[in-house]
């Protein structure tokens, strides 16, 4: 970036500051308080900063004495289009402002949802907790609004204002200003964030810049604040996305040997390696980290400027990208891009649709790159290289040079990696290759390291920049603090099965959200039509939120769950595995698994106020089992899940074991677990024995159900006239149920799942070895 963009990009980031003071109390309009904040109490005396900050409204700006290519005119356009994207009449609102109001859910209006709920007061640092909407309104004082001040002025006093510190600048308004609205209008929705709204005009503005840049266009006052209505029609924009397809082999298909360990360790490289790809676009197109407006799960969109010189960078990233690839892991991965160009009239879904039309274009795009992904030379090049070594390295199972244990040296470094990523918080990339480095897109290399060694390494000369985990961290060229969900509570899958509940097995838990993709395209359209609310600030927001949900809130659900059927509250015996934007995958005790499963989904329901749903499978494995094998099985079981009509659901042990989370919660578990474990505790006497022959009965292979035979095991068990009356009536009640769910498929396959899960938790190590 030149040193021009980086003035304009921190104007446009910290352009709307003063709605903190003036929310504070102090009565001036926040164009000038905000001014007046950052020059005398941060220190800022840049004049091309602090015009972006005291003329970014039209009222001001119409007769400031500034010249006519001063970046406030581009400040002031992209803030128009941010502001236009954000602010939605309410249905039912009033006139005036309400500056103590606090930050709306997004969720409320999500999915034809139509509900009033608000988050509270608070800064984003997981001390504090997951912050649930909740209906009860908890105004923001101003006492609240003067210790963001001060964490403000606190925290910008230390940031050096050039382009090694654009991203410590986002991670600082992203801790403090996540929670506070942009706008207190009454008449207006009020769910957009100021940090969101900040960030997503600091990325319109730099595309801006590029695009009047490339058409040489100098007169910034005449061009962007005399002709704007005409403007909005101009497509000075691209919506871009990558997505890296092959990421589940490349994870799974690994050897049992350390398995835990290598599974964490290569879902984590992923994640840093899709982020390395991204900052490294970024740097190319002299963009920051704003213009990502999402990323996980192998996938990210970007707003970057439509230019000639960026749509050429692109292809070429994406084409060295996958030569990368090719080179370093042959065919296993995969970058596939695509880009739809747009105006700001698009990004505000004007005219109705054009947003949405926007998401389906670069699906299409990236579609057919993945249907094409090599050419000519490329095919050729595949069919005569030499393979870098004799042997199949015994973890990846790549023919590669591999030491005397018969690892490459990639595995052998994502094993010493894995311990890192449990308990280190800085991630280095540098262009000096060491011994225990991971190999990273355009000769990068990957290190962990502690917050001494990294502040070290920020002097040398082969520092590139550095990833902190789940921890605010302002420095040179910090890329980005990392959403991480690392909880775990063991270390390999023989120590879980051990600690699991009865049976001594592991659990493998693969889910996703349902219809995520529709949800960003027309999620925020209305039950009656509208879609006034599909713009690109919400969908923003939104998936922000779920970022938060599933690779930051997700430890404390985990290290915090409920008490149910498979587990007491407290911490939970699993590990994460991969938990990205969308998608889930966990191991651990088996029990704990299920019960983790059942947090999660309590979890998203509150958090997201019922209008997010997951689905996903469970299949249980003794603790040596194949990897890839419990991941295609696990897979096939989500999958099972998401077949059904409306999703929401659970699949546990096999395709018979598919039920809606409502169905397995109150049927499955409520009602007929526990009549199973009622009369079980009661009578005493009836063996488990009793019950794997009533499950013979109730399987039939032919699904053919013998209810003669049924009837008469049934009837055989009966206490005869001298047994406790206790017992008896257990009995009556027990066998009256077992009689009226037989005959029905539904509860029949409920039963069966009920009497699996009741033998699984009271199985002892004496019954398995028989």
């Amino acid at each position: 970036m030149t040193e021009n963009q980086v003035r304009l990009t921190i104007g446009a980031l910290l352009h709307d500051v003063g709605k903190v003071i003036y929310r504070t109390g102090d009565g001036r309009n926040h164009s000038a308080s905000g001014k007046d904040y950052l020059e005398n109490e941060v220190g800022i005396k840049d004049n091309l900063v602090l015009e972006s900050i005291a003329y970014h409204h039209g009222s001001n700006l119409k007769n400031a004495k500034i010249a006519d290519d001063s970046y406030a005119y581009i400040t002031y356009y992209a803030d128009n289009i941010a502001a236009s994207a954000d602010r939605r009449e309410k249905a039912e609102g009033e006139g005036g402002f309400d500056k103590k109001v606090p930050l709306a859910s997004v969720f409320n209006i999500l999915n034809g949802n139509s509900q009033n709920y608000h988050y509270s007061r608070q800064i984003l640092d997981i001390e504090n907790g997951i912050n649930y909407p909740t209906e009860e309104r908890v105004d923001l004082q101003e006492d609240f609004y003067k210790k963001i001040r001060q964490n403000l002025t606190d925290c910008l006093k230390q940031i050096n204002y050039t382009e090694e510190y654009l991203n410590s600048l986002l991670a600082v308004l992203e801790s403090n200003l996540s929670y506070i609205p942009s706008s207190t209008s009454k008449k207006e929705m009020e769910d957009i964030s100021l940090y969101d709204h900040m960030k997503i005009t600091a990325a319109l503005a730099q595309c801006i810049e590029h695009y009047l840049v490339e058409n040489q266009i100098k007169n910034y006052r005449e061009k962007l604040m005399m002709k704007t209505e005409k403007l909005y029609d101009e497509k000075m924009f691209v919506l871009y996305s990558m997505d890296i397809s092959g990421i589940q082999k490349f994870i799974y298909t690994i050897n049992s040997e350390g398995a835990l360990r290598s599974l964490r360790a290569r879902s984590f490289y992923l994640e840093i390696m899709m982020e390395h790809i991204i900052d490294e676009l970024l740097e190319q197109l002299s963009l920051s980290r704003a213009n990502l407006i999402y990323s996980g799960g192998g996938h990210c969109y970007l707003l970057v400027p439509n230019t000639v010189q960026s749509k050429k960078i692109i292809q070429r990233k994406e084409e060295e990208t996958n030569q990368w690839l090719l080179d370093t892991y042959g065919i296993a991965l995969y970058v596939a891009g695509g880009y739809a160009e747009c105006s700001a009239n698009d990004l505000k879904n004007n005219p109705t649709g054009s947003y949405s039309e926007l998401y389906r274009k670069v699906s299409r795009m990236i579609s057919e790159k993945k249907s094409h992904r090599y050419g000519k030379k490329e095919l050729i090049a595949l069919n005569t290289q030499k393979t870098k070594g004799e042997r199949e390295c015994k973890v990846c199972r790549r023919i590669a040079a591999v030491s005397e244990n018969g690892k490459c040296n990639i595995c052998r470094n994502l094993e010493k990696m894995s311990g890192n990523i449990l308990y280190e918080n800085f991630f280095i990339v540098q262009s000096e290759i060491q011994e225990d480095a991971l190999p990273l897109p355009g000769e990068k290399y990957l290190i962990a390291d502690n917050e001494a060694g990294t502040k070290k390494r920020m002097e040398t000369a082969s520092y590139v920049r550095c990833y902190t985990k789940n921890r605010l961290f302002t420095g040179k060229r910090v890329a980005t603090k990392l959403w991480v969900g690392d909880y775990t509570s063991q270390d390999t899958f023989e120590e879980f099965a051990q600690k699991a509940k009865g049976i001594d097995r592991i659990a493998v838990l693969r889910a996703d959200v349902d219809n995520l993709g529709k949800t960003f395209m027309s999620g925020f359209v209305d039950k009656k039509g509208d879609d006034r609310y599909v713009t690109l600030s919400r969908t923003a927001t939104l998936s922000r939120q779920l970022s938060l949900f599933f690779k930051y809130y997700i430890s404390s659900i985990l290290g915090d769950g409920e008490e149910t059927r498979f587990g007491n509250t407290g911490k939970r015996n699993i590990t994460i595995v991969y938990s990205g934007g969308d998608d889930v995958f966990l191991a651990g005790a088996w029990n704990d698994v299920i019960a983790a499963f059942i947090d999660l989904h309590k979890a998203l329901e509150r958090f997201s106020q019922g209008q997010i749903k997951i689905s996903g499978g469970i299949e249980i494995y003794p603790a040596k089992y194949p990897v890839h094998v419990m991941a295609e099985q696990t897979a096939d079981l989500e999958e099972k899940s998401k077949s059904i009509d409306g999703k929401n659901a659970i699949t546990l042990f096999d395709e018979t074991g598919t039920y809606t989370w409502d169905d397995f919660l109150n049927q499955v578990m409520k009602e007929k677990f526990e009549t199973v474990n009622r009369f079980m505790e009661i009578t005493n006497g009836y063996g488990k024995g009793f019950l794997y022959h009533l499950l013979i009965i109730l399987r039939t292979e032919d699904g053919r159900f013998n209810r003669a035979r049924y009837v008469y095991y049934l009837s055989r068990m009966e206490p005869d006239e001298n047994s406790d009356e206790n017992k008896k009536e257990a009995y009556k009640r027990f066998s009256r149920k077992m009689y009226e769910w037989a005959e029905d498929l539904k509860d029949r396959r409920q039963i069966i799942t009920a009497i699996y899960l009741y033998v699984y938790l009271n199985r002892t190590s004496e019954e398995e070895e028989k």
